[in-house]
């Protein structure tokens, strides 16, 4: 895959590319004001959402295209580039007719293949000469992704890049979007001159994690950050929770550790990231096993049964072993394990019958 260069004149090729801005324009006072303090520590790259896909009906979708009059006046007043999120057809032409120079396809809609695929033949229509960034679609899914990275490209656009904001789980976690690092690494090693920014906001979903999520893309190597930046956060219209100010966003990356030369140990580094991510998966699944273990054990309570079942355990120990020998994994070590997991089932359990 033949791409162009991301590079805007007068942004520095300097790792990494920041874009910044509110996640929703909502008045042209609060567009303005958030800018204009962005524009004086050095940004040279603003994003608002104008049109907003919401979960569920009712919440705030965007000021509509009203907004994209007042992303030119950011660009009239303040010399930035200009970036927002299209979802169709008749954004990618609103785009177009207001100048936009960058626009990114939104996780709700790369999952989508006819979607996206109405906004590549937008985008050859259009005459679209900006940069386009696709983020990750909502689950999981490398093909997916790289699929609508191909959508893009077979209609001509080579300036382009992708958006990590992680995924989507169902389960109460630590970030609000699931990062699986391992994901995007892939998809880099597939096509390693594509630029990968990191949407450090809709990983955390908590700004208290936007410091330590953007520091975790530096060391692998990523290219820019896009970070949610309002002048007042905690009276957002949207996603009040994930932004930041101006000033803490300044302080923030002048804290960045940005490693510019290659390390030998750079794939060490990514193998330990994906150990970490590994392991707070393991931490979910066996929260969740103890969860249902102390449902266990409010079910023999409420009918009088004992706590050891010695022939379900032996049965266990058996096939897991089994299974685990398969998989490469050694019998000692997973004989040790299963009776860890189990007498903390156990411990859990009696807590259960004694409440």
């Amino acid at each position: 895959m033949e791409l162009e260069s991301i590079l805007l004149p007068g942004v520095s090729d300097k790792r990494p590319i920041i874009i910044a801005g509110p996640c929703s324009a909502e008045t042209e006072e609060q567009v303005m004001t958030t800018a204009k303090d962005l524009a004086k520590r050095e940004i040279k790259i603003f994003r608002a959402g104008i049109w907003k896909p919401r979960t569920k009906p009712g919440g705030f979708e965007g000021v509509g295209s009203e907004g994209l009059a007042w992303l030119q006046k950011v660009k009239r007043e303040t010399g930035m580039y200009v970036a927002t999120e299209v979802a169709n057809k008749k954004h990618v032409f609103e785009t177009v007719k207001h100048g936009i120079d960058i626009i990114w396809i939104g996780a709700r809609t790369s999952v989508n293949p006819f979607a996206v695929q109405e906004i590549a033949e937008a985008l050859q229509v259009s005459g679209f000469m900006g940069i386009v960034l696709i983020k990750n679609p909502v689950n999981p899914d490398l093909e997916l992704w790289i699929g609508a990275i191909e959508r893009v490209y077979n209609a001509g656009i080579r300036k382009i890049g992708i958006i990590h904001r992680g995924f989507s789980t169902y389960d109460k976690k630590l970030y609000r979007n699931l990062p699986q690092w391992h994901v995007p690494i892939e998809l880099k090693r597939r096509i390693p001159n594509i630029p990968i920014f990191s949407d450090p906001s809709h990983i955390g979903g908590k700004r208290e994690l936007i410091a330590s999520i953007s520091q975790q893309a530096m060391d692998l190597n990523y290219d820019g950050l896009i970070i949610e930046s309002h002048c007042n956060p905690d009276c957002a219209w949207s996603d009040k929770e994930q932004q930041i100010t101006p000033d803490i966003l300044s302080y923030i990356l002048s804290m960045l550790v940005v490693r510019e030369a290659k390390q030998t140990t750079e794939n060490l580094e990514q193998l330990r990231q994906q150990i970490d991510e590994i392991d707070n998966e393991l931490l979910g699944i066996l929260a969740k096993r103890m969860r249902v273990s102390q449902e266990i054990g409010q079910y023999k309570k409420e009918h009088n049964m004992p706590v050891l079942q010695t022939v379900r355990y032996d049965e266990i120990l058996e096939n897991r072993i089994s299974q685990a020998e398969k998989m490469g994994v050694g019998a000692g070590f997973m004989k040790t394990l299963l009776e860890a997991i189990h007498e903390e089932s156990i411990r859990q359990q009696i807590e259960m019958l004694n409440k």
